[in-house]
């Protein structure tokens, strides 16, 4: 992988990790049209970025994350990310399956943008606008909603939690940052697990060479996933989120027919 693609690549994940638009999906499309192949390293490194995008959150946050008087908050993100954890553990081989299948992918991103088209509207009179205000329950249906875009590559993490968030009444604003808050946990688990697995078996991928390149797509996902958070906060407060509905769609439509074609080709 050479620096060029590292950094393209970490955009790509700064962006789309936080933004209900699948970072799984983005990765999938990506890593052909750069001509990067599916290897040990290539593997590795999205998991480094995806942490170091993870960190950015905390940073942007510190002060809530780091408030160790408001214990409540650390017991939501604990039940919220169970649901995660066991359909994570229990479905890997179907995960696994699914994730290999661009065609399946494309038609979740579809299928996701259709449903954020109508979102703003399918959930009124949201008044939940204080963390506090989450309950426990609430934190348990949020962090259900999250395991779908573990049984759907191409849903979305950020999309799932948030369309769960604002069925509890979560306000546009704290259904996101609710959102952002169980992306630590749940991607943090989740990375350090695939961390070790590859470095399990392929231990020679942290040759000196490769930890540069590993240290320049962090530094690059981490700026640019701050940049992106502050964007959407703002963004969706004011407009909704109609136009990540129809980015989806043309985005998997695209795919559907690239796919199609070169099928046939």
């Amino acid at each position: 992988m050479t620096y060029i693609q590292a950094v393209i690549i970490a955009i790509i994940e700064g962006i789309t990790e936080f933004l209900p638009i699948s970072s799984t999906a983005h990765m999938k499309l990506a890593n052909p049209l750069l001509h990067v192949a599916e290897t040990p390293f290539s593997n590795l490194f999205e998991i480094v970025i995806q942490l170091a995008a993870i960190l950015s959150v905390v940073v942007i946050y510190w002060k809530k994350f780091f408030d160790f008087k408001n214990i409540n908050l650390y017991i939501k993100l604990v039940i919220a990310v169970i649901p995660a954890l066991i359909i994570g553990a229990l479905l890997k081989k179907h995960i696994d399956a699914a994730l290999s299948n661009l065609t399946f992918i494309a038609l979740v991103m579809i299928g996701g943008g259709i449903l954020l088209l109508f979102i703003d509207k399918l959930f009124t009179n949201n008044n939940i606008d204080e963390e506090k205000e989450i309950s426990y329950p609430k934190s348990f249906m949020i962090g259900c909603f999250q395991t779908l875009s573990i049984l759907l590559p191409g849903l979305s993490r950020s999309a799932a939690t948030i369309i769960g968030g604002m069925s509890q009444k979560l306000t546009r604003r704290l259904a996101a940052e609710f959102s952002f808050f169980l992306a630590v946990p749940t991607m943090f688990a989740a990375s350090v697990k695939s961390f070790y697995d590859v470095y399990k078996e392929n231990p020679e991928v942290l040759v000196k060479d490769n930890l540069m390149t590993l240290m320049l797509g962090a530094v690059v996902s981490f700026i640019v996933a701050l940049l992106a958070i502050k964007f959407f906060i703002g963004y969706v407060q004011k407009y909704g989120f109609r136009l990540f509905g129809w980015y989806r769609i043309v985005l998997g439509l695209v795919c559907l027919v690239v796919i199609f074609f070169t099928k046939g080709a």
